[in-house]
């Protein structure tokens, strides 16, 4: 049974700059830059037919491409921070997308997103880190150092059930239009 997930790749380039903010942060478990992704839709654990009824009708997916930042560091968690974000601007063609898989998703009859889509990269999951360490770590880096990049596409990964999932795999692509 796959668990299945839609989210935007992170380039390589665009990872490489956001692996250098690691480090420096007492019980911080760091993510491998390989597998950062922006999350859209989460679907979960389904079984083969689904995953197969989900991939085609993300098909029908008709949106232009866009550009995106990410515009600064922050927290998941407050008094209890559980992981450090780069947390990417919520321009509207991103929102949009998010809005329209999340549509078709509880068309297919899954649940709908219990959580208000935040727009993030998980840099880290975090293990015994006070938020005073937390925010001393968020202050000393400033701003996030990448520049904005386009998304031409987003993609249906699968991955296993894991501690920090990973790895991922691209089970489908969808090309955004030009």
């Amino acid at each position: 049974m796959p668990r299945l997930f839609t989210a935007l790749e992170i380039p390589r380039e665009i990872a490489f700059s956001l692996s250098m903010l690691r480090g420096g942060l007492p019980g911080a478990r760091w993510i491998d830059p390989e597998n950062y992704h922006l999350t859209l839709r989460f679907i979960g654990d389904v079984d083969d037919v689904l995953a197969h009824e989900i991939a085609s009708l993300l098909d029908q997916v008709d949106r232009r491409a866009f550009e995106l930042r990410f515009d600064r560091l922050a927290s998941f968690g407050g008094r209890r921070p559980r992981a450090v974000i780069a947390a990417a601007a919520p321009v509207a063609p991103l929102v949009e997308l998010q809005a329209e898989l999340e549509r078709l998703m509880q068309r297919m009859g899954l649940e709908p997103e219990g959580r208000k889509f935040t727009p993030h990269v998980t840099l880290a999951r975090l293990r015994d880190s006070s938020s005073h360490q937390v925010a001393d770590y968020l202050s000393a880096r400033g701003p996030v150092p990448v520049s904005p990049f386009p998304v031409s596409r987003f993609v249906l990964f699968s991955s296993k059930n894991s501690v920090g999932g990973g790895p991922y795999v691209v089970e489908a692509a969808y090309p955004l239009a030009a």
